[in-house]
């Protein structure tokens, strides 16, 4: 049975019963004591006010303070993909280095696809060429990270028809399935904001158990919809999900930011069991 919040209309309604009680994060000075992943739709660096710019894309990054950041919409689409961002600038200004992704001269990442990490190594990195009708893809990065140790990322941005979304998320859960066990971050826009039981997001409580609150992120000027996601094969490991809402992310993609803490003790847990 479809739960009865899990319509269009009602979702709207909620989120606008809660636009007063929103608040700009500018306003709030954070100190994150744990180390903090993040996903961020970058809309090939178009604001919703319909401006280019790469440079307030930078600013939004820089603001996350993430050890792990995973980007959509980097690369442009058509033609031979290019990156729109400047990660020297990245890697100089926020500690973030790009993983490196072969076969691809021009590009950022994969299928748009980039993941950034601060302090740490790449031990391996597998593309995936997700199906459906439309060209997405998956970047599946392990890392030995300072503050985190081992952890695997997978970075997807789905499709937007239904269809595909179920055929992408039973790839993804195949994939992992063949794949030694360990702690995996599944990080993108999933454009998938039903939770009943037409939505693909169901075909991940499998491998990944009980799915972390929805946090609205699209649009970014008033988030009513959570496509984009953040949820990890270990439960606890994933803690304060919340929506990066800041004045500038308000405005420099049509997706705010999502980002969490990771708790490291459950990840020292796991390593030694």
């Amino acid at each position: 049975m479809r739960p009865k919040n899990d319509s269009l209309p009602a979702v709207f309604i909620s989120s606008l019963r809660n636009r007063k009680n929103r608040r700009c994060i500018d306003e709030v000075s954070i100190e994150e004591t744990s180390p903090v992943v993040a996903s961020y739709n970058v809309h090939k660096c178009i604001g919703r006010d319909g401006k280019f710019d790469p440079d307030r894309i930078c600013k939004v990054i820089h603001e996350l303070r993430a050890d792990v950041v995973a980007l959509q919409e980097a690369d442009s689409r058509f033609g031979e993909r290019t990156g729109l961002l400047d990660l020297g600038r990245l890697e100089r200004e926020c500690g973030l280095t790009p993983v490196q992704v072969a076969g691809t001269s021009k590009a950022h990442g994969w299928h748009g696809n980039v993941v950034l990490f601060r302090e740490g190594a790449v031990r391996d990195v597998h593309t995936v060429k997700l199906p459906g009708l439309e060209p997405r893809g998956a970047l599946v990065v392990e890392l030995d990270l300072k503050l985190a140790g081992t952890l695997r990322i997978i970075a997807a941005h789905f499709g937007l028809l239904r269809h595909s979304r179920a055929q992408q998320a039973k790839a993804l859960v195949e994939l992992l399935n063949k794949r030694e066990a360990q702690p995996t971050v599944l990080m993108g826009d999933l454009n998938e904001w039903r939770l009943g039981n037409g939505s693909s997001l169901n075909t991940f409580r499998e491998a990944f158990g009980t799915l972390p609150p929805a946090v609205p992120s699209f649009p970014s000027g008033l988030p009513v919809l959570a496509l984009d996601r953040i949820i990890s094969n270990r439960e606890g490991m994933i803690e304060k999900v919340e929506a990066h809402d800041s004045a500038l992310a308000r405005v420099a993609s049509d997706h705010l930011p999502l980002k969490a803490t990771i708790n490291t003790d459950l990840l020292k847990m796991s390593a030694a069991g």
